[in-house]
């Protein structure tokens, strides 16, 4: 049973684009690396990361890669700048050369690997000696509100939902998951912090008809569902975000990042 499904750019930027953008600003102030290096964008998507990081940070390249060939031709078309390529390319086995790169970021993208610890350790290999690998991930347990008000309804309405709830399925996405996680690998002085944005919505149906683009865990899941069970999930929803006395809803989100370094020097 596929769990998630990343076949259109345009609906995966409706559904999780403008909170990747938020996310995507606060990381790179929190790394403030300088300008003029080498990037390298693993699990890019629809390129949004990528993009930010030539607007924010001045590099040399960028060079974005997903394993989603519908993903890539869609951030060619719409990340267009001159120091950034996209192409498709598998996470798990990255055919660049050592030294390629000085910086590796994944961004809400390491938990889908089939192997994040091998994933980090790919990551490792194309960056120069003492080069930065960084990533960040939704605190789906506890920090990522406008997710987890959706799965609390879900599961209310359909026990089911929770085999699709990134919360269960992704314990690594928690500060002693992360922190785990990287021990295993051969990086060095890693570090760990909170990013923190706001998801605000114009209304509840600004909140709603994200969910309905199939894109990701909580629209595929929805996609899979009768119209009785959505129809019962839209009503739980309704009934239970809250919203301000001018009809709008803001929900806290938190992500995690980690920095750390790969060895050699």
């Amino acid at each position: 049973m596929a769990l998630e499904q990343w076949t259109s750019g345009g609906d995966y930027d409706r559904w999780m684009g403008r909170w990747s953008r938020l996310l995507a600003h606060e990381f790179l102030h929190w790394l403030n690396l300088p300008p003029g290096l080498r990037w390298i964008d693993v699990c890019c998507g629809s390129g949004i990361l990528s993009e930010v990081i030539a607007e924010f940070n001045s590099p040399a390249s960028v060079a974005g890669v997903d394993i989603s060939r519908e993903q890539i031709d869609f951030a060619r078309r719409h990340r267009v700048r001159n120091n950034i390529t996209f192409e498709t390319a598998d996470a798990m086995a990255l055919h660049f050369a050592p030294a390629s790169f000085d910086v590796a970021v994944c961004g809400l993208g390491l938990n889908y690997l089939p192997d994040p610890r091998k994933g980090l350790e790919q990551f490792a290999t194309i960056i120069k000696p003492g080069g930065t690998v960084a990533i960040y991930v939704w605190d789906y347990e506890r920090g990522a509100r406008f997710l987890r008000e959706f799965w609390n309804a879900a599961v209310a309405v359909d026990p089911d939902a929770t085999a699709f709830d990134q919360a269960r399925r992704f314990p690594l996405c928690t500060p002693d998951g992360l922190c785990t996680l990287f021990a295993q690998t051969n990086l060095t002085d890693f570090a760990i912090d909170a990013l923190n944005i706001v998801t605000g919505f114009s209304n509840f149906d600004d909140y709603w008809e994200p969910l309905l683009s199939g894109q990701g865990s909580a629209p595929n899941y929805l996609a899979r569902c009768d119209s009785h069970t959505i129809g019962s999930i839209r009503e739980r929803l309704s009934a239970t975000l809250p919203v301000n006395a001018s009809g709008t809803i803001e929900l806290p989100a938190r992500a995690w990042a980690v920095r750390a370094r790969s060895p050699g020097i």
